[in-house]
């Protein structure tokens, strides 16, 4: 049956909707298109401010957004970029777009945004079979992904957007003397870091994806004299109209008449310049003669990636991607993998016995599933107090792709609190969680306590769990392959980590040896 989404992009620079529904072959019919220019990104020079007035605009263009999606009766999810993540008082129109415009933003990570990106150009170009370099400029950040058959080998997030350096290079009218030098120096300075994956992978084509790309081309042909292209879908820009469009636009911006260029849209006036000389950046940078540009990005990234999280991850290469991304972070840090994997697959059996009693869902389950492979992590750090430090490399690192940034958070808190202190008010990051957050970090953490007890020894001694209830209490029962192992460590371990499982399932837990023992 056809599923209706509405997929908005809460971009730097700009707010993009689409509405789309699926058809055969996993493939999806756009229903209609919107774009807002906002500039949440003009707040500050270092966009750590959203501006009022930038917020106000975010808050009107989103209200907009979610009366067309509901006209379709599509859901509505929102992803939200670099202006957003950077900002320190994001929250701030977090809590104002959730209350007056009744839309749940998500924060992705700069690399979980590229991963998007890359999801929705390969529905729109065909290459999945290829080696591609894929590039797309923001107003905040220009993504870089290289991948082939879906994976993405590596990618990247850089400071490097249209506003950003627009700010930063060319905040005045006219043109400073050493500005486009100066910008071209910090472009190639930054870009420098990715030298080293490009000469690793290679690729066999370069897709360009987003407004400042398209920019670029429609400004090729303007200048060639050369009539507009109804769809800029699998285009091809070279480097050379690339460089006669960066030359234009610094002439231009010196005279003061880049407005009068042909085929630019008067919103991008000011910052096309900025844009353009990364896109010149990269080409140079990474040896690219041709670009084929995408029409599709990040909006239809999240539209697809939201089919496969409603139906399970049934589409190819989208959400398993999670799960291979937090056993990447696992087998990176973890000092014993393999008890971590263990300690997981008790941690499930445990959830799904006791899911009658806690009602959550496949969500939390997933969830827990990360942070029970997680858990560990800190250990490369200290084994002193190495829950806390898993906290912070699972919240931090750049490694874990589909996951949501509130995704993120809840596996780190999983894993922060599978020892120690239960969650408590005092926490600040468990105390900002609403209530149905809480209790899925409570729920998660309580069975993880359970399942590392019994892998006490690392040793994978205890082989599955059953749980029945007797007399009142929930009693978790534990197979074994060998009938003659000590299980000593683990039933004493399990049984002092069982408290906060009782307390959230409100029933007294009874650890039992193997019924033969």
């Amino acid at each position: 049956m056809p599923e209706t989404i509405a997929a908005v992009d809460v971009g730097t620079n700009s707010l993009h909707l689409v509405v789309a529904r699926t058809t055969d072959g996993d493939r999806f019919e756009v229903l209609t298109r919107e774009k807002e220019m906002v500039r949440l990104g003009s707040g500050s020079t270092d966009m750590k401010e959203l501006a009022p007035e930038a917020i106000d605009r975010a808050v009107e263009a989103l209200t907009r957004f979610r009366k067309i999606a509901d006209s379709h009766g599509a859901p509505l999810r929102a992803v939200a970029t670099s202006a957003v993540r950077e900002a320190e008082n994001r929250k701030d129109l977090l809590r104002r777009v959730r209350k007056e415009a009744d839309v749940e933003i998500e924060v992705v990570s700069g690399v979980e945004e590229a991963r998007l990106i890359h999801l929705g150009v390969l529905q729109a170009l065909e290459l999945f079979d290829r080696r591609l370099i894929l590039c797309d400029i923001g107003g905040g950040s220009t993504e870089l992904l290289i991948g082939q058959r879906g994976e993405a080998l590596a990618s990247v997030s850089f400071k490097l957007g249209a506003l950003r350096l627009t700010n930063r290079f060319f905040a005045t009218d006219g043109l400073h003397p050493s500005a486009v030098d100066s910008c071209r120096r910090h472009i190639q300075g930054v870009l420098a870091s990715f030298d080293r994956s490009v000469d690793e992978h290679g690729f066999d084509v370069a897709v360009g994806s987003s407004g400042t790309i398209e920019q670029v081309f429609r400004l090729a042909r303007g200048l060639a004299g050369e009539e507009p292209l109804r769809t800029l879908n699998a285009a091809v820009l070279t480097r050379k109209q690339i460089g006669a469009v960066v030359e234009e636009l610094i002439e231009a911006r010196a005279e003061g008449t880049t407005g009068d260029l042909p085929d630019l849209d008067p919103k991008r006036t000011d910052i096309i310049l900025a844009g353009a000389l990364v896109l010149e950046g990269v080409v140079r940078r990474f040896g690219i003669k041709e670009m084929v540009l995408s029409e599709y990005a990040l909006r239809e990234g999240v539209f697809l990636d939201t089919i496969a999280r409603q139906r399970g991850g049934s589409l190819p290469h989208l959400r398993d991607v999670a799960l291979r991304s937090a056993i990447d972070l696992m087998q990176a840090c973890d000092e014993d993998p393999t008890h971590s994997a263990h300690v997981a697959r008790l941690a499930l059996e445990l959830f799904d016995a006791t899911a009658h009693r806690h009602g959550l869902g496949s969500d939390a389950r997933s969830l827990l599933e990360a942070g029970a492979l997680l858990a560990n992590v800190g250990l490369v750090i200290s084994h002193a107090k190495h829950h806390k430090h898993s906290y912070y490399l699972i919240r931090n690192s750049d490694r874990l792709v589909g996951f949501t940034d509130q995704e993120i958070e809840l596996v780190a808190q999983i894993a922060r609190y599978h020892r120690k202190s239960a969650p408590k008010p005092s926490h600040p990051e468990w105390a900002a969680l609403d209530h149905d957050d809480q209790r899925l970090v409570e729920v998660a953490a309580a069975v993880l306590r359970v399942a590392i007890g019994l892998d006490r020894s690392h040793r994978q001694l205890v082989s599955g769990v059953r749980v029945t209830e007797r007399k009142g209490d929930l009693v978790i029962g534990v197979d074994v392959d060998d009938p003659d192992a000590d299980l000593s460590l683990e039933l004493y371990a399990a049984d002092e980590r069982r408290g906060l499982l009782a307390d959230v399932l409100d029933l007294p837990v009874v650890i039992a040896p193997p019924v033969d023992a």
